[in-house]
């Protein structure tokens, strides 16, 4: 059986032994060695350029999972009882078909497809300068804290506490990390009925917006903001109504009325980067409570803000109910964690657990738990001291970069967000200078999208730095700099 050719692309990411094994078991699923011997351990590693000690480690293993059997002086060979439970079945190459006697277009009730949506390059991390907005260096995550809490929460004594399906309810650890050590920085007090667990931020607003929104609502959303926000809403049937910002924040008084939900982020407006004042925060809360509209808190940004008195959330300032806060841990540790919070009274709450149950009882359980260890042995806040001196140390070069490489250009990105929101020569088509960018190495992105306006301006991009490693700042904008020299030089004046 030494002659089978087995080829693997090694990849990086995962060891030697897991990419051979998980070969080797696609083989043994697809019938490939039949009856026959397994290649020595000596013939394949040396096939596979890898070490002898490597091979047998993964025989072994397959052994020990009952894929293989070992017999002596005769070598491996496949165990047939892993056909015993199944039909063995050859996959078949499907090929597309031209069209579908479902007629599935007809039966959409929605087309979520064409909602419009930020460009987002997803193979960002092969660029030289990813000035991309959400995403982290991977080098930058706590890999051995996090490690440690998931070994820890995957420990036999722990097993029972999450293992089951637990039906509506969150982890109670969880819930109390949160309550007591993210919560309360921020300033607010929440029982535990007052706090849902949810899949991060768009998963709340969403949840949200199916509980409270109808044809009979109107949502006032930032502009410019979130499309996504715009897009829930109206999943949900509702009216969005874009309402500018100005320096303080959002704008109130007649602009706002009528409305019965207002979406804001004050901490960081999205993606200006405005901090809503404290005299405008008040403006607002005392408005909801005139007015009766419920404001809706996305409190992005505020656990790593590297300002050192930032303002408290408006849910602290709230003592009527008019807030419902929305937070999440995907900024303070990371984008993929996909585990946020919403916190409301009590009533607001159980109706959402009870449509969360609709839609996917809770989150899992076990990432539930390990982000609740990583809290309570103090992981998450000594991580956050350290991006909050990253942050600023980029943030303080990100500054300094734009103000010597794009003196043309008007930059926006207060101290403590993680962006810089930027505006372009009025000739300067945004989307032409992302295109340019890209081919030299730089990603940016255009800020067009970020508008709910029917014609928005075309001449603003977005510069998110907390991808782009230090060292990389600079150039990076001397690049990006000369980059816009060259279009500006080659377009016509604006008229």
């Amino acid at each position: 059986m030494d002659d089978l050719v087995i080829n693997i692309e090694f990849k990086p990411g995962k060891s030697y032994q897991q990419q051979i094994r998980e070969k080797l078991v696609q083989l043994i699923q697809q019938d490939y060695f039949g009856e026959q011997t397994l290649p020595s351990s000596r013939n394949m590693a040396a096939k596979l350029g890898v070490s002898r000690n490597t091979v047998v480690l993964v025989y072994e293993s397959l052994v020990d999972e009952g894929y293989l059997l070992a017999r002596e002086r005769q070598g491996f060979f496949v165990n047939r009882e892993v056909f015993s439970d199944a039909e063995l079945s050859t996959p078949v190459e499907s090929t597309p078909r031209a069209s579908s006697s479902a007629g599935w277009h007809e039966r959409f009730s929605r087309h979520p497809s064409a909602y419009s949506r930020i460009a987002k390059n997803k193979q960002w991390m092969d660029f030289e300068y990813p000035f991309i907005y959400g995403q982290i260096d991977a080098n930058d995550f706590p890999i051995y804290q996090w490690r440690e809490c998931a070994r820890i929460a995957q420990s036999r004594n722990n097993l029972q506490e999450w293992v089951e399906d637990v039906f509506d309810d969150d982890d109670p650890e969880l819930v109390t990390q949160i309550r007591h050590q993210v919560l309360s920085k921020r300033g607010i007090s929440a029982q535990p009925e007052e706090v849902l667990i949810t899949m991060g931020t768009q998963n709340s607003m969403f949840l949200l917006a199916s509980l409270l929104a109808d044809s009979t609502t109107t949502v006032a959303i930032e502009e410019p903001g979130l499309p996504d926000f715009h897009h829930i809403f109206r999943h949900a049937g509702a009216q969005t109504k874009a309402v500018p910002i100005d320096k303080q924040g959002i704008k109130t008084g007649a602009v706002l009325t009528g409305c019965d939900y207002v979406c804001v982020t004050p901490s960081h407006h999205y993606p200006t980067t405005v901090t809503m004042t404290m005299e405008r925060r008040k403006a607002l809360l005392a408005q909801a409570i005139a007015d009766n509209f419920v404001i809706i808190e996305d409190d992005y940004d505020s656990e790593v803000n590297f300002c050192k008195t930032p303002l408290p959330a408006l849910k602290s300032l709230d003592n009527s109910g008019h807030v419902v806060y929305v937070g999440s841990l995907s900024k303070s540790v990371s984008p993929g964690l996909r585990i946020g919070y919403i916190v409301g009274d009590r009533e607001l709450i159980t109706e959402l657990r009870a449509l969360r149950r609709l839609c996917y009882r809770h989150p899992p359980t076990n990432n539930q738990r390990v982000a609740a260890r990583f809290i309570a042995q103090g992981f998450h806040e000594s991580h956050i001291r350290r991006m909050r001196r990253l942050m600023e140390e980029k943030w303080q070069l990100m500054d300094a970069g734009l103000k010597q490489y794009l003196p043309g250009c008007k930059c926006n990105g207060a101290p403590g967000s993680f962006c810089f929101w930027i505006e372009l020569p009025k000739k300067l088509p945004a989307r032409l200078l992302v295109e340019k960018a890209a081919q030299r190495g730089i990603i940016v992105e255009s800020g067009d999208a970020l508008f709910a306006q029917q014609n928005p301006p075309g001449n603003f991009i977005r510069l998110g730095y907390t991808a782009i490693a230090v060292e990389k700042i600079e150039p990076g904008l001397a690049l990006l700099g000369e980059v816009i020299t060259e279009l500006s030089s080659g377009l016509p004046a604006a008229s």
